[in-house]
């Protein structure tokens, strides 16, 4: 298992990168093969205009259910290879951690199902088809076509989606509730062209002045958001510390957290809304001059419960009410993720839990993800009667999408075994 993680890493699956389009499909032959090798007889690449996505299946043996393994092989872009402690493809262990690019976001979840496929000897006492994507990291935008495409290859009665978190390498979770995403580029004008800022400065706007005030409105004093109708629900009753809310996140010291409620309610239970990039003059190239334009890319994370388009609509809503001086406001709207949550009772949910607790040796706590994950309410729509377990191999310390991306080995190996039991009870 460790090996054939490693190898997979080393191949640069960033399908993001139009340049690096040949690795992600090599990534896709090498999953494929790593599959045959384990004993499913039906492997098949496939494409509906996007990346390619690997099907293996194993029949059930009659009268047994059917469970569809989930995992994607692309991965984040690495940014700055000079800001990684090892270069970020080539694996390396430290500290019973293996660090790279993919290494844990989800990697780590393809080697979690062949380990637990191989523990069954390649025969386990459930059909078993594993569905690994290859375009998650870009929004899945041809997942739908996909279901649609093979559904019968797809049909499951459970669906296990190994993407997630854990509470830490200590304790594991199910992760029963996730929220919803939305984005959109704000873009403000004031001006035909730019104008001296000595001749025209305290009479006219300059669009970032605008820019940063309208930016500013989109959240309270104390960094609550500050958009009106945005959904709220109410998050599982677990202790998240300040301590560790500082030490998981890197919070400075003297930084304040924002916002009101306890963590997991601001967590995982409330929107959330982030600038996540501005487009105006750099610093460098920068003149004492009135900029006649700016932009902004903004994030939206929705509550489970609520409706991203909805959400969507409001903020844009609020960013034209909002405008000051009268600037003239555009909004595109961009990629919409619906929040998804899980009613995890009955029997498959205690196959799993027992599952949990003999590898890991404890329940798994029950937890939100901030985070999203759209394409899961786009696997309940396509199998309605699917029941949906959200587990990983991440915790606290992976810095997924981030530098130094890392997989705990102790994390990674119980949750192997714990999915073989899984595989095992479910029968």
């Amino acid at each position: 298992m460790r090996r054939d993680l490693e190898d997979l890493i080393r191949i640069e699956s960033v399908w993001a990168d139009p340049a690096r389009r040949d690795e992600v499909h090599r990534s896709a032959k090498s999953v494929a093969d790593l599959l045959s090798q384990a004993g499913f007889d039906d492997v098949r690449i496939v494409s509906e205009g996007g990346a390619p996505a690997v099907i293996a299946q194993y029949p059930a043996p009659p009268g047994a259910p059917t469970v569809l393994l989930y995992a994607h092989h692309d991965v984040q872009p690495e940014g700055d290879p000079s800001q990684w402690a090892s270069p970020p493809f080539e694996p390396t262990q430290r500290d019973g951690r293996l660090y790279g690019r993919g290494s844990a976001d989800d990697k780590a979840g393809i080697a979690t199902h062949l380990a637990a496929f191989r523990a069954h000897g390649g025969r386990p006492p459930v059909g078993v088809t594993v569905f690994v994507e290859g375009e998650e990291e870009s929004g899945s935008p041809s997942l739908g076509r996909l279901l649609a495409a093979h559904r019968d290859a797809l049909a499951a009665d459970v669906i296990v989606i190994a993407d997630s978190d854990n509470w830490s390498t200590d304790v594991p979770a199910l992760t029963v509730s996730l929220r919803g995403m939305a984005d959109c580029v704000v873009e403000v004008a004031t001006l035909d062209h730019g104008l001296h800022s000595g001749l025209w400065g305290g009479v006219v706007p300059d669009a970032l002045s605008v820019l940063v005030r309208l930016l500013a409105s989109l959240h309270d004093d104390d960094g609550n958001v500050a958009v009106p109708g945005l959904h709220e629900s109410i998050a599982a009753d677990v202790d998240y510390s300040p301590e560790r809310v500082r030490a998981d996140s890197g919070l400075l010291d003297g930084v304040a957290e924002i916002g009101s409620g306890s963590v997991p309610q601001r967590l995982w239970a409330k929107p959330a809304i982030t600038v996540i990039g501005i487009d105006t003059t750099s610093i460098a190239a920068a003149s004492n001059t009135l900029i006649p334009r700016a932009r902004a890319k903004i994030s939206i994370r929705v509550a489970p419960g609520g409706d991203a388009v909805d959400h969507l609509d409001a903020v844009e809503a609020h960013l034209h009410r909002r405008t000051p001086w009268g600037a003239h406001v555009r909004v595109e709207r961009g990629d919409v993720g619906q929040p998804y949550a899980i009613a995890a009772s009955g029997p498959v949910y205690d196959a799993a839990r027992a599952a949990f607790r003999q590898a890991w040796g404890t329940d798994p706590i029950d937890m939100g993800m901030g985070g999203s994950i759209p394409f899961i309410a786009e696997f309940a729509e396509a199998f309605p009667k699917a029941k949906i377990l959200v587990t990983g191999v991440e915790d606290p310390a992976t810095q997924a999408h981030s530098i130094n991306e890392s997989l705990h080995l102790g994390v990674l190996e119980r949750a192997a075994i714990a999915e073989a039991l899984l595989l095992a009870n479910l029968a």
